[in-house]
């Protein structure tokens, strides 16, 4: 059965109010709410009274859970265009002791323009974290040398001045933001 709500936050709420009146007018159903990460989840439990002896003889428990990543205002990523730029983004990152993601694109690849939109959309989850943009073709070679880029899109995590990690964009988008995303945590 699909479930139809304004937003995720909207579909949350109503869940989590209404497993309170489900669970006294059915003791057979549960629901659970709670927010990890930035992600909503809602689980509901339904059938079978006992959820322990039921799953035991196999009966008739079914989890259904949906997760939701609240709806962040993208934010715009800053372009790197010369060493000097690149070189203030990553006193930025020593400075504050911050991460910072660094997006290695070019203006004819299709991946990196699609990608391009969902990395502004992360940036807005992540407010501590500045997000930035090369594109390789408008800038010195030795821009591209110091990141050491040979694939594109090729997004980087740097932190206090270094290189940490990266994600080569040949995946499919969901993979590589959710990599983008486990970087993020890993470092912040």
């Amino acid at each position: 059965m699909a479930l139809l709500a304004p937003g995720p936050r909207v579909l949350c709420r109503d869940l989590c109010a209404a497993a309170p009146r489900e669970a006294a007018s059915a003791p057979s159903s549960a629901a659970a709410c709670s927010t990890v990460g930035g992600a909503r989840s809602a689980l509901v439990w339904r059938g079978g009274g006992d959820r322990g002896a039921s799953r035991r003889r196999g009966g008739g428990v079914r989890a259904e859970a949906a997760y939701f990543w609240d709806a962040a205002e993208p934010v715009e990523m800053d372009e790197i265009d010369s060493m000097d730029k690149l070189d203030a983004a990553l006193a930025y990152s020593v400075d504050n002791n911050q991460p910072i993601i660094i997006d290695w694109m070019a203006s004819w690849c299709r991946k990196c323009i699609y990608l391009k939109p969902k990395l502004e959309k992360i940036a807005g989850e992540y407010p501590g974290v500045r997000f930035y943009f090369v594109d390789v073709n408008k800038v010195p070679s030795a821009v591209v040398k110091r990141g050491n880029i040979s694939k594109m899109p090729t997004i980087q995590l740097w932190k206090d001045g270094e290189w940490k990690e990266q994600v080569i964009g040949g995946d499919k988008a969901w993979l590589v933001m959710d990599h983008v995303r486990e970087m993020i945590q890993k470092y912040k």
